[in-house]
């Protein structure tokens, strides 16, 4: 796979790739800009070759999803930059995968091991919790390097950040049905929630509390059992969810399911989900939906909350929690902001906010670089 010809290595300043024989340690850390200040992102700890496994021979499947893991980083590095700069953080952006499944590699052994890895580039890069990662596994980490974020306890830890992305997400939601809707309220919303882990379940808290009417899945048993304790969801099967008659889908697993087998199956006037990366293809799948009247919600503003909640512990400053709450709440003004933009000019809400996020990562880099030559 061409990566210095990929879209989504456009303007990546480093990426690493990283390996530990003792622990088993396979990850890659990629730094997509450093303009707004360290590059911040999640951690995720995932098994990308286990698709290719049902279907290739081991050699191959193993070639293949480390292609997959690639890819991923570096889409998800560069979203990085634009979720930060649009939440209008001190931060610049990055990502890094640990390849593997992380039930039977996530020991302790190789967090440390991979806190050595990110200790090497000197605090250009700060690891967080992601798909398949914990604030206890970042803490292991953290006995080996002082730039990982999102720990419990401590002066500067600010715990688990699934709750602001939540929060996020449900303003979000509230943003995007006043706009398409036309209703100040959710009441008799229906939504659909495509992942009901840590953050989508706590999103589906919200919803509920507001009125809405849920349907979600998952693929863990427990995380739907968890769900349906919060109150009435209806449970439905994991291939026909983006395909429900609702208003709204909310994808909250994982990325790429935005694409030309689910787009024309999708029924909801709005997307907006934490998932990262939902389009298949930037550009191309948002470009549809806005033909299709649906209005999409990018995925890096909507799921800005997680990484507004840690930005704190990067600068070593005690969290504030009505600050960070106030500036989670800002995604719904931002986003409004991008709706009415993308309805004025009449082009998909995702290459306006890529527009205005590249803009202000290259005004940080002019000054910088001002600077650097005084």
């Amino acid at each position: 796979m061409p990566v210095f010809d990929s879209r989504s290595f456009k303007n990546h300043e480093q990426v690493v790739f990283c390996s530990d024989e003792a622990t088993g340690l396979k990850a890659i850390i990629a730094v997509h800009s450093t303009a707004l200040g360290p590059a911040t992102g999640g951690t995720r700890f995932w098994d990308y070759a286990a698709v290719h496994r049902k279907v290739a021979p081991i050699d191959v499947a193993e070639s293949r999803g480390e292609q997959d893991a690639v890819y991923d980083v570096l889409r998800l590095s560069r979203g990085m930059s634009y979720k930060n700069a649009m939440a209008g953080l001190r931060l610049g952006g990055g990502k890094s995968v640990i390849i593997g499944n992380s039930k039977e590699l996530g020991t302790a052994e190789l967090m440390r091991a991979f806190g050595r890895q990110i200790n090497r580039l000197g605090g250009s890069y700060y690891g967080a919790e992601d798909v398949g990662t914990s604030p206890a596994m970042l803490a292991a980490a953290g006995e080996t390097t002082d730039y990982v974020c999102g720990l419990e306890g401590g002066d500067y830890g600010t715990g688990d950040p699934s709750p602001h992305t939540a929060l996020g997400v449900f303003t979000g939601i509230q943003a995007a049905v006043k706009h398409k809707l036309g209703k100040d309220q959710l009441t008799g919303v229906k939504v659909a929630v495509q992942g009901v882990g840590n953050v989508g379940r706590t999103l589906v808290k919200y919803l509920l509390d507001a009125g809405a009417l849920v349907s979600i899945t998952d693929i863990v048993d427990a995380n739907i059992e968890a769900t349906k304790a919060l109150g009435t969801v209806d449970v439905v099967s994991l291939d026909g969810i983006h395909a429900l008659d609702v208003d709204v889908f909310a994808p909250c697993a994982l990325g790429g399911g935005l694409n030309p087998n689910t787009i024309p199956e999708i029924k909801a006037s709005i997307i907006a989900g934490a998932a990262n990366n939902q389009l298949e293809r930037e550009g191309v799948e948002d470009e549809e939906l806005r033909k299709c009247g649906i209005l999409y919600a990018p995925d890096y503003v909507i799921n800005a909350g997680g990484i507004i909640s840690v930005e704190s512990e990067v600068y070593r400053e005690k969290p504030d929690n009505s600050a960070r709450r106030e500036k989670v709440l800002r995604i719904g003004e931002t986003l409004s902001k991008i709706f009415a933009t993308s309805d004025k000019e009449g082009r998909p809400t995702g290459i306006i906010a890529n527009e205005m996020a590249e803009d202000i990562i290259r005004s940080a880099n002019e000054v910088k670089l001002a600077a650097a030559a005084e």
